[in-house]
């Protein structure tokens, strides 16, 4: 459950960056305020959060071959 919640904090992230990125447009600080703004500073923290939750992918060897996830599909 955790793992699919950064994945998904890591993917509003990734669209924002890629926003600001391509249109110069920060869609967290347009919808909360602007970038110093305390609720997008907040969301700005639990992404970054999100990011080195998800940085533990590299390192887990069931998060890259877990056998019991592949006998469950079936």
């Amino acid at each position: 459950m955790w793992d699919k919640l950064a994945l998904i904090l890591l993917i509003i992230g990734g669209v924002n960056w890629g926003l600001v990125g391509i249109f110069q447009f920060d869609l967290v600080a347009w919808l909360f305020g602007g970038a110093g703004s305390f609720i997008s500073r907040a969301i700005y923290i639990i992404v970054a959060i999100a990011a080195l939750w998800c940085m533990t992918f590299l390192f887990r060897r069931e998060a890259l071959t877990d056998p019991a996830t592949v006998s469950e599909r079936r």
